[in-house]
């Protein structure tokens, strides 16, 4: 070993050790290890297990978030295995990190801190690695009227490979929030009580007119019809998933009732009596909902009913508070979801009643979204080996992280996710029924 890398291991050595001291006094230590390049472990506190570990594999990983001290740096390097979760998943990563944090770094002696830091920071490590990134490379514009490219965006997504999906979805390919009778409901007979629900929300009736706004992998457009008797449509930007469709609605025998379009929501005309929008809201982006639910209203017959099934964030104080990104949530925008958006409920329902609705009923789903995505990524982890072979090493890792991320933002509340039914205003009765009952029969 030469001299330059026998000071950067002794540096981070001493840098964990100093960690450890001052975890050591927290009430709840964290319980991980640090694996290093050599094999060697540094426990982050003491009697810290070794089961699970935080493994870093080159020097040439620090010295990257030495000198880019950035998320973006760090979910580079998880993509590329330079660092990486040993013997776990993030799930156990945030089940064992204790009291590490803030309050650690607070304690950290900052001298040390750069002194340990220092031999990486001028480290001649450059390799062709160090450059690569995972995150979407188009432009990320905002508002549909300077030329926002939607079918970009949401082809980076959703045609990762239809095969890839399956390895974690149910069969029929619902990916959005599942609905659980109870928490030990399979994610099948979930996804089933999810799109009855959204059926029986919108009151669909024989012979009804029904639009799917961003309808995946055709789920609910045929589900609507088999089970409803409705005349569906759906629409969606991805090629992977229209080519999906078209092939479930001709072996289902469904062309008669089920149609699809590679269309974009803006450029669609007619008239229905029911929309649903599941899971598509989120790409739209916050400057462009004026117009989206401007669009819907147009689309549908007076008293026609709309889902609107979205993901939001909690309301800050000021709308300019609210637009400021966390850099974990900046960091699934540019490297899972480019162009998506997150509303708050509040503003959510506000625009849909300034946009000729009236609002009927609120449900928040948080705790299912939580679930949901827990057993995707059980499902991925599971299917491990075929997912690198359909998509390679780097995307399943972070689709493993991204999947055991949102599911702990579901679960502590950070994000959440609602349905909200309204019906285009007119005068007069609503006519649906007088309590909720009827769901839940």
């Amino acid at each position: 070993m030469s001299g330059e890398a026998d000071k950067q291991l002794a540096a981070i050595k001493r840098l964990l050790a100093h960690v450890a001291e001052k975890s050591a006094g927290q009430a709840n230590p964290t319980d991980l290890v640090v694996r290093l390049w050599n094999g060697e472990s540094i426990p982050l506190s003491a009697g810290a297990k070794d089961d699970v570990a935080i493994a870093i594999r080159s020097p040439r990983a620090i010295t990257r978030l030495v000198r880019s001290p950035r998320l973006p740096t760090l979910v580079d390097l998880l993509g590329t295995g330079e660092i990486d979760i040993e013997g776990g998943s993030l799930f156990d990563l945030a089940a064992r990190r204790g009291a590490a944090g803030k309050r650690v770094w607070k304690q950290l002696d900052k001298g040390l801190v750069l002194r340990s830091v220092l031999p990486f920071l001028f480290a001649p490590s450059k390799q062709a690695s160090d450059s690569a990134s995972f995150a979407y490379a188009g432009e990320q514009t905002a508002k549909d009227a300077e030329g926002r490219d939607n079918k970009a965006l949401v082809q980076f997504h959703y045609d990762v490979s239809n095969a890839f999906y399956r390895l974690f979805l149910d069969p029929e390919m619902q990916y959005s929030c599942a609905y659980f009778p109870t928490w030990d409901t399979a994610i099948e007979e979930a996804q089933q009580a999810k799109l009855h629900m959204i059926c029986k929300k919108l009151r669909l009736q024989p012979g009804e007119r029904f639009l799917d706004i961003g309808c995946g992998w055709g789920g609910l457009i045929c589900h609507a019809a088999l089970h409803y008797g409705v005349h569906a449509h759906g629409v969606t930007l991805s090629q992977a998933q229209f080519d999906h469709v078209r092939e479930k609605i001709e072996s289902l025998g469904l062309a008669d009732r089920v149609t699809v379009e590679l269309k974009d929501y803006r450029d669609l005309d007619g008239e229905f009596d029911k929309i649903a929008s599941i899971g598509m809201f989120e790409h739209v982006g916050l400057d462009n909902h004026s117009a989206y639910f401007s669009k819907l209203n147009a689309l549908l017959r007076p008293r026609g009913l709309l889902l609107n099934h979205a993901i939001t964030r909690p309301a800050k104080k000021s709308q300019r508070a609210f637009r400021r990104k966390r850099p974990e949530y900046a960091a699934i925008i540019d490297y899972i979801f480019p162009g998506a958006e997150l509303d708050h409920i509040g503003g959510t329902v506000t625009t849909i009643e300034r946009h000729g609705f009236e609002v009927h009923d609120v449900e928040a789903w948080r705790e299912h979204y939580a679930r949901t995505t827990r057993l995707w990524h059980d499902r991925l982890a599971a299917n491990r080996a075929a997912a690198v072979k359909e998509v390679g090493e780097a995307k399943t890792r972070l689709w493993l992280l991204y999947l055991a991320g949102v599911s702990l933002g579901f679960e502590r509340g950070s994000i959440g996710i609602f349905q909200t039914l309204a019906s285009k205003r007119a005068r007069g009765l609503s006519g649906l029924p007088p309590t909720r009952a009827d769901l839940y029969a």
